[in-house]
């Protein structure tokens, strides 16, 4: 029988990327599944749509501590009492101490709405069609102290349109992050991928090609 890996999900708002992990580990021969999901906001959405998952949600919110260290020590004794072996952040909207990020180095995953290293930070559909470029994307990556940075696991493109929005954008990445973190998640959880340093490596086997090539085409219109 498969062991599959504990995770814990850290979400500030309706957590849609929450959702489509727990739907992933649905399946039987999926490598993780999700024992606790966090929110620093206690009126979180995503909270109620993880119980009525049967997901274990609960809120640590932040306005209650003194100091983010307090509050990170609450949250870092919720992830283990719940057997947390992998975190995966997931709109989770608060920067993480230093001594947080190194406690779960290697061990907590990010998902941000471009390509990185291009478009860290916040607005970014904004920026992208203010850069004119064609493509954008989503990338899924191991947490370091810098925002935005750290090992890439996975990436999905997504092209932008003529007379695309921020809106309409938004809406296709967002799609294709539902697709990429299941997909990168899997990739660590089973092994198939590991970080060594600041690089991301990828067991290359006839049985898993997808997992040699961390890049997705368009998964938003598959």
């Amino acid at each position: 029988m498969t062991v599959r890996k504990r995770v814990g999900i850290l979400i500030s708002g309706r957590g849609s990327n929450m959702a489509a992990l727990i739907e992933a580990c649905r399946a039987p021969d999926y490598p993780a599944e999700i024992a606790v999901v966090i929110s620093n906001r206690p009126d979180a959405e995503g909270l109620n749509i993880a119980r009525e998952a049967g997901v274990s949600a609960i809120a640590v919110d932040h306005k209650a501590y003194i100091t983010r260290g307090d509050f990170e020590a609450d949250m870092h004794r919720a992830l283990i009492n719940t057997g947390v072996e992998l975190i995966c952040n997931a709109g989770f909207m608060r920067l993480l101490t230093a001594d947080f990020v190194e406690i779960w180095r290697n061990r907590q995953l990010n998902i941000h709405p471009s390509l990185l290293p291009a478009f860290r930070g916040l607005k970014t559909h904004e920026r992208v069609l203010e850069a004119g470029v064609n493509v954008t994307g989503c990338t899924v990556h191991f947490v370091r102290f810098e925002m935005d940075e750290g090992p890439i696991v996975a990436q999905a493109r997504v092209p932008v349109l003529s007379g695309d929005t921020p809106e309409t954008l938004g809406a296709r990445v967002l799609a294709a992050e539902h697709k990429l973190y299941p997909h990168a998640l899997r990739l660590i959880a089973s092994g198939d991928a590991w970080v060594d340093g600041e690089k991301v490596h990828f067991k290359e086997t006839s049985a898993n090609a997808e997992a040699s090539a961390p890049i997705m085409n368009d998964v938003s219109q598959q």
